[in-house]
């Protein structure tokens, strides 16, 4: 079976936190591109236990943040609560972590994602890239 999706400058596969932040940086960049996820009702769905932070993950959404990522600027529009980890340990290792309403943050970035200028998304399986 094949998919003919039309010309594209670059095509994201997967719609999860790395797919919409690549796919809004594509196409912010002027690429018209094409986002791919396997089911549109999943499209930025945050797992069960919908945090955004902590030690590791805090790190990459500051970074995500400095590059004109949403990721950041969404969950401080749909957060429940923050809390400041590792306070009984030192300065150096405090981390932020925000917990999530799942449903506005997912809802909050599927908007921001159907918006962007340059950048459609489809509901597709894809199997094989064909090169």
């Amino acid at each position: 079976m094949s998919y003919q999706a039309g010309k594209y400058d670059i095509a994201v596969i997967g719609a999860g936190h790395a797919g919409c932040e690549a796919a809004l940086a594509a196409a912010r960049m002027g690429m018209k591109t094409l986002l791919f996820s396997i089911s549109l009702e999943a499209v930025a769905n945050m797992p069960c236990n919908p945090h955004i932070g902590g030690s590791s993950k805090g790190h990459l959404v500051k970074e995500i943040d400095c590059l004109g990522g949403e990721m950041g600027k969404n969950i401080d529009k749909t957060y429940t609560q923050m809390r400041m980890l590792n306070t009984s340990k030192g300065p150096a290792v405090y981390s932020l972590r925000a917990q999530a309403d799942r449903k506005r943050y997912q809802l909050g970035k599927k908007h921001k994602l159907v918006k962007q200028e340059n950048l459609i998304i489809k509901q597709a399986e894809i199997v094989d890239i064909g090169l």
